[in-house]
């Protein structure tokens, strides 16, 4: 009898886990759109902002935008936070001031349907990361990974898999690697050291070790002009796509993994064709189309357990 009535209920356990994944795919797709009209918008003001001046204020703004929600949870955690500063600092290194600067240093060469493009390699390497770690993917998954690759590997490669990558193109090849990094060490946080907190630290730490090359880079090439422009784009990439975003990202990996998230992540060419259609005006052709279905194929399979 008693059996019968755990049928009838369910699996509570299972069903909460169940809900758990859900939020965590729905996080992970909320940063990776979010993130999509961010290579939009570093394309936008690459011309009138230096790169590493615009990721420099890119943080000062994300700081001030995460500090009335998240300071006093830092402050609470200080104790926390100088124990595990070398790895906040390492994160901090390649997921707040290597990647975002090296994205913004190829928007001066490349096109941001290429940026959103080629940024979808990192799933990948997040797989990779993962298998090392230990972490079984599993056929569906890993099957779901290889299809989604191969409607980018065609997308970028504009229907073959023949490729001819420009200085730009490289520059986010390495912005692709240094992501991935930092999303494969988020599953190394701290468990008691809050997530708001966290971030708020990585944000005033990425600030202070770009804050040498700032100066660099004002004393060299001058400041830029703060006009709407410039302004609104920068407002965007510091309250969306750093303060937003990564809290979104940082909660989804926790929750479902690096390597599961970063399936979720290849819908970025999607988001971004999607922008460039509405925004830039730019059309999608047949073979595009079908490359995405690949990509979203691919997604649907490797986002499911």
């Amino acid at each position: 009898m008693d059996r019968v009535r755990t049928v009838a209920q369910g699996n509570p356990t299972r069903t909460k886990k169940k809900g758990a994944a859900g939020l965590g795919v729905l996080l992970a797709l909320l940063a990776t759109v979010v993130w999509s009209g961010s290579f939009v918008a570093t394309r936008d003001m690459a011309d009138s902002v230096p790169p590493v001046q615009a990721v420099f204020w890119r943080w000062i703004i994300a700081t001030l935008a995460v500090a009335p929600f998240a300071a006093r949870q830092a402050w609470r955690q200080r104790a926390l936070i100088r124990r595990h500063l070398g790895f906040t600092a390492l994160a901090t290194l390649f997921g707040v001031a290597l990647y975002n600067t090296l994205v913004h240093q190829a928007g001066l060469t490349t096109s941001a349907s290429n940026m959103g493009m080629i940024m979808a390699a990192s799933p990948v390497v997040m797989a990779l990361y993962a298998r090392l770690g230990g972490e079984r993917l599993g056929k569906r998954r890993t099957f779901g990974l290889l299809l989604a690759a191969f409607g980018v590997l065609l997308l970028v490669g504009d229907g073959s898999l023949g490729f001819d990558f420009g200085a730009g193109d490289l520059w986010m090849f390495g912005a692709a690697l240094s992501f991935a990094t930092y999303s494969a060490l988020l599953k190394r946080k701290p468990a008691e050291l809050g997530g708001l907190a966290f971030l708020i630290t990585t944000f005033v730490l990425g600030a202070l070790m770009l804050a040498p090359a700032y100066a660099i880079s004002v004393s060299l090439q001058g400041g830029f002009e703060v006009t709407a422009a410039t302004a609104v784009p920068l407002l965007y990439v510091g309250v969306f796509s750093s303060a937003v975003a990564f809290f979104a990202w940082n909660k989804a990996v926790s929750v479902i993994g690096a390597a599961r998230a970063g399936v979720v992540y290849y819908l970025q060419p999607v988001c971004v064709a999607g922008l460039g259609l509405l925004l830039l005006g730019e059309r999608t052709g047949p073979g595009q189309l079908l490359c995405m279905a690949l990509i979203l194929g691919g997604v649907a399979l490797g986002a499911r357990r």
